[in-house]
């Protein structure tokens, strides 16, 4: 089959790999028909190297028709249409009954001390191929896939992968009510759909990005925008909120903010480090760009609550502790628990008048093949890339 892998700093390609088997009784292999590419990616095509090995098959944001099943997953059939969370859980281990599949105790990669497995996500998420490629092995496939409408489009449901249930937690995690003022910091797509939860509830919402286009989508969406080249966010994010601060921050942007020279220079030259080095060096000594999550601790009001949905995964980043104990914040985090939320927004994904817009969401849809370039354009960040769907 194809599929899309790792070479190296900036360099994907799409080769023709194995195709996957079923290794277990609850495994299904799926003929991929739509695939997303995710922010996190961009995390691998730059930064996360040192966890990747040439070859290894990228993709969590799948979905597509069941081709092959075991014996162990009575829910499914052979030509179902199922939409795959990005990890990969067991359903009824101890984490997973307290809505935490992201925690999962039978797919923890306990050798590297991080939770549930997922796919095409690094040595520190089990090294498990991904879904950018024409065929997915899907394991503990009696839990994870989320059957869906066989007529709808691919869009209606792709986002169930990933972006929408990450966005619905950082929302939830947040704590907004329909009454409070939420700032998002980052309109890329977390950033957006979450903005799409939040008033879709009737939260009012100030978005904070640099890059032009996404902040023109978020405005046609009713979103208050802040240009954070040109605008003093702290100084109009108070004066609109009475000097006090904003209810909730939602950081969707994470370890590769703007604003933090040093800390982007540290990242560089981690990724030019022979690999088992770089590890060493990540695991131990990593800081991320922390201007987001530094931005959100101003921009917050006292009691108020800030939700990570950006990733982070440095060892030594430098927070404001004092500040956060003194504003008495609260902090939630963390991959989204995909299956703990399906149930509550699957009615929206549903509903014909399509309110979270999902079915236009996507702004390309392209080619397995052009997957290399895809990824280019969206590092760019190239005027008008602000969800790429791959189509094998």
């Amino acid at each position: 089959m194809k599929a899309l892998t790792w070479q190296g700093r900036r360099d994907v390609r799409v080769e023709t790999v194995p195709d996957p088997t079923v290794q277990a009784d609850t495994d299904v292999i799926i003929e991929v028909t739509s695939s997303g590419l995710c922010g996190s990616d961009l995390h691998l095509y730059e930064t996360l190297g040192a966890f990747l090995h040439a070859g290894d098959v990228l993709g969590h944001e799948p979905m597509g028709v069941v081709v092959e099943k075991g014996s162990g997953v009575p829910n499914l059939d052979v030509g179902d249409r199922v939409v795959v969370p990005f990890q990969i859980a067991c359903g009824h281990c101890f984490m997973c009954g307290d809505g935490l599949p992201t925690q999962c105790e039978t797919t923890q990669v306990r050798e590297h001390g991080m939770g549930a497995a997922l796919f095409g996500y690094t040595d520190l998420y089990g090294s498990v191929p991904g879904g950018q490629a024409e065929l997915l092995r899907v394991p503990h496939a009696d839990f994870g896939p989320v059957k869906v409408n066989p007529d709808a489009s691919d869009d209606r449901y792709l986002f169930v992968s990933d972006v929408l249930p990450t966005a619905w937690q950082a929302v939830e995690y947040s704590g907004v009510q329909s009454d409070q003022t939420l700032v998002i910091l980052g309109l890329g797509p977390i950033g957006e759909m979450a903005a799409r939860v939040a008033l879709q509830r009737g939260v009012r919402v100030i978005g904070v990005d640099l890059v032009r286009f996404r902040l023109d989508r978020a405005d046609a969406l009713g979103v208050e925008t802040l240009d954070l080249e040109h605008d003093d966010v702290v100084a109009r994010v108070l004066d609109a909120t009475s000097g006090r601060g904003a209810d909730a921050v939602i950081d969707a942007v994470g370890m590769e903010a703007h604003g933090s020279p040093g800390a982007e220079m540290a990242q560089r030259l981690a990724t030019m480090l022979p690999k088992r080095v770089a590890q060493a060096v990540m695991l131990n000594a990593g800081v991320d760009r922390m201007a987001a999550i530094n931005m959100a601790v101003e921009l917050v009001r006292r009691g108020g609550t800030i939700s990570l949905s950006g990733v982070y995964a440095g060892a030594l980043d430098p927070m404001p502790l004092q500040v956060i104990f003194d504003k008495q914040l609260t902090l939630r985090m963390g991959q989204a628990n995909v299956r703990r939320w399906v149930d509550d927004f699957l009615p929206l994904v549903e509903d014909s008048s399509d309110p979270l817009g999902l079915d236009t969401f996507a702004t390309h849809h392209v080619a397995l093949d052009a997957a290399p370039e895809a990824y280019a354009m969206f590092q760019r960040k190239d005027p008008g890339v602000q969800k790429v769907v791959f189509k094998p």
